[in-house]
């Protein structure tokens, strides 16, 4: 029998994030040199590094796949069941180490307890996931016209802020999200959120 391997995967929404905080989490389960990135969104599947990790030269049965949080694999609730049953069916084990009971080590003869347990996990999470990916959309829209009703132009800034800075800079002035949950999903450090801001604040007040 082929001896396991692991692999793990990072993801961040574009290249003016970082993978910094997943690549530390990871480094501690999967050599350096078996984690993949991709720097895509998560609204879908097609993305390289990931399509590669499928492909007929990355997971095989009995493999393990490590990924920092389920927003990793994707936002969208149904490609993560089928990603899910896909795995299950290659004999492919995923960890997830945000769900500490996805990492525990198997203990022969109670693997159904854990999987029931993880499905559960799993299924919660990934509804969690699509329903923000949904709220955040809606928000879009909402400030968009918003804005188009005060007269105002609304586009995007410029290509120096990350991918989403709009809608999580809205959020937070609204007081719906914290500085630090912010700066965490952008991939970013404080010193450089407070630069973005001041930078995005004067646009909007067209100095």
């Amino acid at each position: 029998m082929a001896s396991q391997r692991k692999y793990g995967y990072a993801r961040v929404s574009s290249s003016g994030q970082k993978l910094d905080r997943q690549m530390v989490a990871l480094r501690k389960y999967v050599p350096e040199e078996n984690i993949i990135v991709d720097k895509q969104s998560g609204k879908d599947l097609n993305r390289s590094g990931y399509q590669a990790l499928k492909g007929a030269l990355g997971l095989r049965r009995g493999d393990v796949l490590v990924i920092k949080s389920l927003d990793r694999l994707s936002r969208n609730k149904n490609d993560i069941k089928n990603e899910l049953q896909w795995f299950r069916e290659q004999g492919i084990r995923l960890q997830i180490i945000d769900i500490p009971t996805t990492m525990v080590p198997l203990q022969e003869g109670q693997e159904w307890i854990q999987d029931m347990v993880n499905n559960i996990l799993i299924e919660v999470l990934s509804s969690f996931a699509e329903e923000e990916r949904r709220a955040i959309r809606q928000r879009q829209r909402e400030g968009i016209d918003a804005a188009k009703q005060a007269g105002k132009k609304f586009g995007r800034p410029e290509k120096a802020f990350p991918d989403g800075w709009e809608i999580y800079y809205a959020r937070y002035k609204n007081g719906e999200l914290t500085r630090k949950y912010v700066i965490e999903q952008m991939g970013i450090t404080v010193d450089r959120f407070k630069y973005l801001q001041k930078k995005y604040e004067r646009m909007q007040k067209g100095q």
